[in-house]
């Protein structure tokens, strides 16, 4: 009897378990999956979650960028990058705006930040310079 009260709660903690949603960085700690950095920059920190719940940190959005190129994209449930605005927030990079700016420094240079909004981008390229893209529109600038 015992073994089918528990047996009730064992795909139930399988599904907690896959759920595609942010894992938590460890700034500090943790080390980016694409160059083994150690990940401090809150604004730039990015991340891959899987459709099966399993994520990949990154120091940088570019890291994760190119960590993109040689991988499976179809089995990627999100693509999250760093809030420039909100310091320690992850967005939903294809939803997002970037922006590349020389005067906005990232973790591997390549001057690479990310907001929510096109309004947020156009107030910062209007005060630092620079180029806004979409997802997409980023990875076929930066060769994927």
């Amino acid at each position: 009897m015992k073994a089918i009260k528990y047996s009730f709660f064992v795909p139930f903690f399988f599904l907690l378990a896959c759920q595609v949603k942010q894992k938590e960085i460890n700034y500090g700690e943790d080390h980016c999956e694409f160059c083994q950095m150690t990940i401090v920059d809150k604004q730039h920190a990015a991340q891959i979650v899987t459709k099966k719940g399993k994520a990949y940190s990154f120091d940088a959005i570019e890291c994760m960028v190119h960590y993109s190129e040689d991988i499976d994209t179809s089995t990627v449930g999100l693509f999250l990058a760093g809030n420039y605005n909100v310091s320690e927030t992850l967005i939903n990079a294809r939803e997002s705006y970037f922006i590349i700016s020389e005067n906005i420094p990232s973790p591997m240079g390549a001057f690479l930040s990310s907001v929510p909004t096109k309004a947020e981008a156009e107030t910062i390229i209007k005060e630092k310079g620079g180029t806004i893209y979409t997802w997409e529109e980023l990875l076929k600038h930066m060769g994927n």
